[in-house]
């Protein structure tokens, strides 16, 4: 075990296009990486171009894990087969745990202006694909921002700093850390994940650096295990720190359905056929 984490794999994500039309840039979920053990999508959209994203992802379901969409700029409106609706805007955060089915929207409560964020799938364990669904949603004001004395910023969606700031995000399935953290330039990052955790980095402004590597904005590099997390921010950067506990389970995908065998997704696409889904 190393006393750094350091980057294993560095990529930068492509461009495509989903729901109806909303343009982004997919990071986890394609080439070049499938997955993350337990993480099996990441998106980041972004546009002041109203037509890059307001055919929103109209109604289409879900089943066998969770859906995390954290709002920067803009806002986006979720109504779903439960009766569920509402809001979430400029640093909001809404985690979904699709569970055993649910269909739902999420649409563009705008027409202009930015609107950007993420969008991360991650999995859910066999024992668990049929929960019932669920969701965590909080305000900006509610998520923690723990402060540092260089000027360092973090804020704690999920999981725990070092300085023992908790997020406000309860998952038990894969014990998530989801950190968007704020650096200016010239200072440094001290923290850890777990070592048994598959973590990534994801930089959306600014330029970093991970154990003499520079990562620049719009790259997102896996990290290796260690003891230490130690980041330094070559200019005023922002990043997302996310890690959690890999299932080490068989995975079968199809589009919005994700179980652990193809017998499985053919009975989410029959439930989906037979309006069986919440």
């Amino acid at each position: 075990m190393t006393n750094y984490n350091s980057i294993q794999k560095r990529l930068t994500g492509r461009p495509t296009s989903d729901g109806a039309g909303v343009k982004l840039t997919r990071l986890i979920g394609g080439a070049p990486l499938q997955d993350l053990d337990p993480f099996l999508l990441l998106d980041h959209f972004g546009s002041e171009e109203s037509t890059d994203y307001i055919g929103g992802f109209p109604e289409h379901p879900h089943r066998g894990f969770e859906t995390v969409t954290y709002m920067l700029k803009g806002k986006m409106r979720h109504k779903d087969s439960a009766g569920n609706e509402g809001v979430i805007s400029d640093g909001d955060i809404q985690w979904m745990t699709a569970g055993s089915g649910i269909i739902h929207s999420e649409m563009p409560e705008q027409s202009e202006g930015e609107m950007s964020g993420f969008q991360l799938w991650v999995n859910l364990p066999k024992s668990d694909k049929m929960t019932p669904p669920k969701y965590q949603e909080y305000k900006a004001a509610d998520i923690p921002i723990e402060h540092r004395d260089n000027g360092v910023q973090i804020k704690v969606i999920a999981g725990q700093t070092d300085q023992d700031t908790q997020g406000v995000i309860n998952n038990d399935y894969v014990h998530p850390n989801y950190w968007d953290v704020n650096m200016p330039a010239g200072n440094t990052l001290t923290d850890h994940l777990p070592v048994d955790h598959n973590a990534f980095i994801y930089v959306y402004d600014g330029k970093i650096e991970i154990d003499k590597a520079y990562l620049k904005a719009g790259e997102l590099a896996v990290l290796t295990a260690a003891k230490t997390l130690l980041v330094n921010s070559l200019e005023d950067s922002r990043f997302l720190v996310i890690s959690g506990e890999p299932l080490n389970e068989p995975v079968a995908r199809y589009g919005p359905f994700v179980m652990n065998t193809m017998d499985e997704i053919n009975q989410a696409l029959q439930d989906f056929r037979d309006n069986k889904l919440v």
